[in-house]
């Protein structure tokens, strides 16, 4: 129980840096190339990574990186980065706090993980409680940033699920450099057709894009990847509900507000959706070592055990 607690742990890091990603996002960094803005974070993560676990990819991951990449980088960061130029926080958060949901039922399909009852209470709850914090209305959301979310939403959640089937056995961190690595190699010839030249980066891009592609990737992507491969999707998926917490709490910080009386039940719902999502103890086994007084002798004179 003790090893299943420091996972829960390492993983709630990736949500609660991706929490901070919008607001550098939105105030940091390049408007009108998501593209680039994609390529600039997963790129320097993935070598980054591969730099710390220098291995190259064997066998049947020569494809798998790049599908993965695919999913979950090139794709998601593309969309991610467009949605957050288009949505205020509020939106684009309460759009991907669906994820647990989405995560649970691909898991469902793909891996046979059932989703157990509490864990889609769970889901209900953070979902009540992320609207709650941050949902006042839908002015100046555009309904392409709200679909670009949407999509990013579904197609991680189908990558994730695969990462998690097919990084058994396999170093999580190299695993993971691939990915990044494979998603930032799709991304920069997209980007150089679709967008032309890279934009022009002052100092304040220049360390957003360093911030996102350290801690919001490097750091993050490691420790969800490792989550998926130690946990059950429906525990990690209502880790992600930290997503949109975090924001809420930076949000405030920067702003130096207090938080509302309606944010402080949203915070309350999302962090019971999460507890209620935690792995579920696995029960003792029986113990067959124990001689019934009725038991048959075996040859060698014993009670036979409990069957």
């Amino acid at each position: 129980m003790e090893a299943t607690l420091r996972w829960v742990v390492i993983t709630a890091v990736a949500p609660v840096a991706w929490g901070t990603n919008y607001y550098v996002t939105h105030e940091y960094l390049p408007a009108g190339h998501p593209l680039y803005g994609a390529a600039f974070r997963a790129l320097p993560a993935g070598l980054l990574l591969l730099g710390l676990r220098p291995r190259l990819p064997s066998g049947s991951w020569w494809w798998k990186a790049p599908v993965l990449g695919l999913l979950n980088v090139a794709s998601f960061f593309a969309l991610i980065y467009y949605a957050a130029q288009l949505l205020p926080t509020s939106v684009a958060s309460t759009v991907m706090a669906t994820s647990p949901l989405a995560l649970m039922l691909t898991a469902w399909a793909l891996v046979k993980e059932r989703p157990h009852l509490p864990a889609l209470a769970g889901a209900a709850a953070g979902i009540a409680g992320v609207c709650l914090m941050l949902f006042a209305g839908t002015a100046g959301a555009r309904l392409s940033g709200v679909l670009a979310s949407v999509a990013a939403l579904l197609l991680s959640s189908v990558g994730y699920v695969l990462a998690k089937r097919w990084n058994t056995g396999t170093d999580v961190l190299a695993t993971t450099s691939w990915q990044l690595i494979a998603g930032g190699l799709v991304l920069l010839p997209a980007a150089l057709l679709a967008e032309g030249a890279p934009p022009a980066l002052d100092t304040g891009a220049v360390l957003g894009f360093g911030y996102v592609a350290v801690v919001a990737t490097a750091l993050a992507f490691a420790a969800w990847f490792g989550g998926l491969a130690h946990l059950p999707a429906a525990t990690v998926g209502l880790l992600g509900l930290l997503n949109p917490a975090t924001g809420v709490l930076l949000g405030t910080l920067v702003a130096q507000e207090s938080l509302t009386p309606r944010q402080l039940c949203g915070l309350l719902l999302v962090l019971t959706g999460v507890l209620l999502g935690r792995p579920r103890p696995r029960p003792r086994p029986r113990r067959r070592d124990r001689a019934r007084p009725d038991a048959p002798l075996t040859p060698s004179g014993r009670r036979g055990t409990t069957g």
